[in-house]
């Protein structure tokens, strides 16, 4: 029996899974929740936080790393030495500075209170003016560059954070040997060897080439971040690459044999796609969790407002990778469940032994499209793409004093799936051409609800990936393609793909009537998108507002 383990590290937990490499069964797997979780609020000292701050603690990733691959080998019932590779895949951009060594520097006494020290996760929005700074200077200075990333630069990115942690916190930035993605300090962790992953660096830290910006374009944000170039991995890989061989240290602590081959890690959403089968253009896979991402590859590159980057060898070896998506998918679903719904549905929740979620999407079921008369913009956590734009917030417009919490909850639904739309058409307006789509991520399994609005909105027929866990499955199939053919693995990512990626039988197909209501609905979902987010400043001077008053700083002046 020949394995691969595949590590899927996401926003709140880390989950693993062994692969039976011949007829790609999931023989176990295991999740282990983060014991800090998001910091969003305060640091574990009490230190407090700004707004729109999301931190994490690096410590999470080791103790989470240490449960899951034994529990998941136990499960699997498998010895060590079937194990003939291992791959990961991180949340990206999250980004934490780190002393010689690789040591992070948060865990450090001298740096515990400086929140510029800790992890700065994905949705960590605190960057949005520098974003803002770099997007105007490439433009002058490189504007074929901006290109590749629709056009703007988001503050979810490594560039905006870094520059952040420079202005705000200089003396981190000094301490810090290296500012790494926490998928490669992992893979650096468990095989003793620096690498960086081409797609971290391409998608996330404007690294089209590996040289990246020329320190004389960075001097001009500031002359100390000509010294970044030097604070970034030097080697980049492919996906599918070796990064090295696990530790002696690590292989003991995780249970598995010194030497067993790990790939480069890879961006946790990008890992999915050959877990779907995916290995050339066309395909569209639209993964949906916390937040959303839709992938599709392509055989040149076209400039396409509005996307999160077009990278060469950045998703799949061999092709042009686009990467755009929706900064809240799971988690508005979530805020609204957690902050909005009163006690009796709970109760009801209760009572018929069904989640909050359950019992809202059974009856946001039965009402059909445009009958709660509400309409939502899908922004709560900002706009990814097309907009680009960290500032803006979330609108739902409609109510009444007979809204119900079910007509709330389907208008939000309905938001992720207009967002969804707009970035399609962006796509094939831009000349990339979408021939189907494929959807995966906790949700795609969880609420068929929303897969068929989906459809419906978009007019398209909508399949499902087989596996649960694709992110982690595909990492799998990474570490499979590091260990090469001779070590029972494959010989490429795209070669695992093609044997092992899969689809299920269910397909979500549009429902002409519906489809025709969605049609309206989201011409003046449309609307709302340019008012709000072109042309009403009326978001961003409410956030300035909240940022002043929380400072206690007088707001007199801002609106």
């Amino acid at each position: 029996m020949r394995c691969a383990i595949g590590l899927d590290f996401g926003t709140l937990s880390a989950r693993a899974v062994v692969l039976e490499l011949e007829t790609g069964q999931v023989l176990g797997q295991w999740v282990a929740a983060y014991d800090h979780g998001v910091l969003d609020t305060h640091l574990p000292d009490g230190t407090r936080l700004p707004p729109d701050w999301a931190l994490q603690h690096p410590g999470d990733y080791l103790t989470a790393l240490e449960e899951i691959v034994p529990a998941a080998v136990r499960e699997a019932g498998v010895l060590p030495e079937a194990v003939v590779g291992l791959g990961l895949d991180f949340t990206s951009s999250t980004v934490l500075p780190v002393e010689e060594g690789g040591e992070p520097l948060c865990l450090q006494e001298r740096w515990k209170a400086e929140p510029h020290a800790w992890v700065k996760l994905w949705k960590h929005h605190g960057a949005q003016a520098q974003a803002d700074r770099i997007t105007d200077l490439i433009r002058q200075a490189q504007p074929e560059l901006l290109e590749a990333y629709g056009g703007k630069v988001s503050a979810e990115w490594l560039l905006p954070k870094v520059l952040e942690t420079l202005e705000q916190a200089p003396a981190v930035w000094e301490a810090a040997d290296k500012f790494l993605e926490a998928g490669d300090w992992l893979t650096a962790r468990l095989t003793g060897q620096p690498a960086g992953s081409k797609a971290f660096a391409g998608y996330k830290a404007l690294r089209q080439t590996a040289d990246g910006l020329p320190p004389s374009v960075l001097a001009r944000l500031d002359p100390r971040l000509a010294e970044l170039p030097g604070k970034q991995p030097s080697r980049l890989l492919l996906p599918g690459e070796q990064a090295g061989g696990l530790t002696v240290q690590w292989a003991r602590r995780l249970g598995l044999l010194p030497g067993t081959p790990v790939a480069a890690a890879h961006i946790d959403a990008h890992a999915a796609v050959p877990a779907a089968g995916i290995t050339g253009p066309g395909e569209l896979l639209m993964i949906l969790g916390t937040s959303g991402c839709d992938l599709v590859l392509g055989a040149e590159a076209r400039p396409v407002p509005g996307i999160c980057g077009c990278v060469a060898d950045g998703i799949l070896p061999g092709f042009y990778g686009y990467e755009a998506g929706q900064t809240a998918v799971g988690d508005l679903f979530g805020w609204f469940v957690a902050q909005c719904v009163p006690e009796d549905y709970a109760r009801q929740a209760r009572e018929q032994g069904v989640s909050l979620h359950q019992l809202l999407t059974a009856e946001a079921s039965a009402l059909h499209p445009g009958e709660s008369g509400l309409l939502a913009l899908d922004w709560w956590n900002g706009n990814r793409s097309v907009l680009v734009d960290a500032e803006l917030t979330g609108l739902l417009v409609g109510m009444t004093l007979t809204t119900r919490p079910p007509e709330i909850y389907r208008a939000l639904l309905e938001a992720v799936a207009f967002g969804k739309r707009t970035i399609l058409e962006a796509y094939e307006t831009h000349g990339v051409p979408v021939r189907s789509l494929v959807a995966t991520g906790g949700i795609a399994g969880k609420n068929p609800l929303l897969l068929q609005i989906f459809a419906d909105v978009l007019g398209r027929e909508i399949r499902v990936c087989a596996y649960e866990q694709a992110a982690a499955v595909g990492s799998a199939l990474l570490g499979a393609a590091a260990a090469g053919r001779e070590r029972g693995g494959f010989d490429s990512i795209g070669e695992a793909a093609a044997a092992l990626g899969r689809c299920t039988d269910r397909v979500y197909r549009p429902d002409p009537h519906r489809q025709a209501v969605y049609d309206r609905l989201y011409g003046a979902y449309s609307s709302l998108h340019e008012l709000f987010g072109r042309t009403l400043p009326v978001m961003k001077q409410l956030k300035a507002l909240k940022r002043q008053t929380g400072s206690g700083k007088s707001a007199a002046d801002t609106i």
